[in-house]
């Protein structure tokens, strides 16, 4: 069985936030250690998608910056399945930075449904999307199909999809591993890490 690369995306420029949000500290350890710590249970090794290399080397984990540009978070979806065929891994499971409470036991189903001969495994949620592209499992197989949406300038994290076996694990699934509310919570301001911080009522890391 060929190797799962787990992949951090933290390429944004956090501006909303107003710091850059890896070092945010949740319950007393950073959001890119908690998601790092969640990957570690479900991959064969961890790195970072950045693009400041003072803040990558601050993070202290292995980093590469976005090959393709002006596509938002689909490029470091893309530099990660670079990085992974280059590795002779078969896959990815790609983690937003802003999603410290992700659980690693989903993040298991995930790759074993990877494994199972799909291109991309999105888990169902309750979000406006219905889906969480930043929560996936990505064959190297994808990486024609997102070459072809950056060349045609469709930087929608599902532009791709058509072109590609997706397989969506159901809502009903996804509860199994915890609410959806919380698995996918983001962090997008201050006053949405002190709601995360009232969530988890202090829960240690």
């Amino acid at each position: 069985m060929r190797g799962v690369l787990g992949a951090i995306i933290a390429g944004g420029r956090s501006a909303r936030f107003g710091a850059p949000k890896p070092l945010v500290m949740l319950a007393g350890e950073r959001l890119v250690d908690r998601v790092a710590r969640a990957l570690r249970d479900a991959t064969d090794h961890v790195v970072v998608i950045a693009n400041e290399p003072a803040l990558a080397a601050t993070i202290g984990l292995p980093w590469r910056a976005d090959e393709l540009h002006d596509i938002g978070s689909l490029a470091g979806v893309h530099a990660a399945l670079r990085w992974a065929a280059e590795r002779g891994d078969g896959g990815i499971l790609a983690v937003a930075v802003d999603l410290p409470l992700i659980s690693a036991p989903l993040l298991r189903r995930l790759r074993s449904e990877g494994e199972q001969g799909r291109d991309a495994v999105l888990p169902e949620s309750t979000g406006p999307r219905g889906m969480e592209p930043l929560c996936a499992y990505y064959a190297i197989t994808c990486l024609p199909a997102i070459e072809r949406a950056a060349t045609r300038g469709d930087a929608r994290m599902i532009g791709f999809h058509g072109e590609v076996h997706v397989h969506r694990l159901p809502l009903a699934e996804v509860r199994a591993f915890g609410e959806p509310e919380r698995l996918f919570a983001n962090l997008n301001s201050p006053a949405e890490l002190a709601g995360l911080e009232r969530m988890l009522g202090g829960e240690g890391p």
